[in-house]
């Protein structure tokens, strides 16, 4: 029952922050007994970065959205580009899947 600080983002995620103090359980310097326990929760203004990465996929997904609509506003000779980009829009779809999948398995995992 170690004492370590915790990192709380804005999303609501959170790691472990630096270690604080030992327990009367652990005798040894420089080792901890493997039981976390929460010393002070430190707030970050920024989100985790599972989350800066699905919103970054998520901006990249909304470009080629609106790169079909000009190209299909500006008639059919781009079908080769647009076919390519809903091509990288269902890759970014199972890559936004997984990464959030990710982001829920740890949210799980406490």
């Amino acid at each position: 029952m170690c004492f370590f600080d915790q990192h709380r983002f804005a999303c609501g995620d959170w790691k472990w922050g630096h270690f604080r103090q030992h327990c009367n359980r652990e005798y040894r310097t420089g080792e901890t007994c493997g039981m976390k326990l929460i010393m002070q929760t430190v707030p970050v203004s920024q989100k985790c970065k599972l989350c800066d990465k699905i919103d970054t996929k998520q901006r990249r997904r909304g470009a080629e959205e609106d790169r079909i609509n000009r190209w299909k506003r500006e008639g059919g000779k781009f079908r080769a580009s647009i076919d390519r980009s809903y091509e990288m829009i269902k890759s970014l779809d199972m890559e936004i899947y997984d990464l959030r999948s990710e982001r829920m398995r740890k949210l799980q995992a406490v």
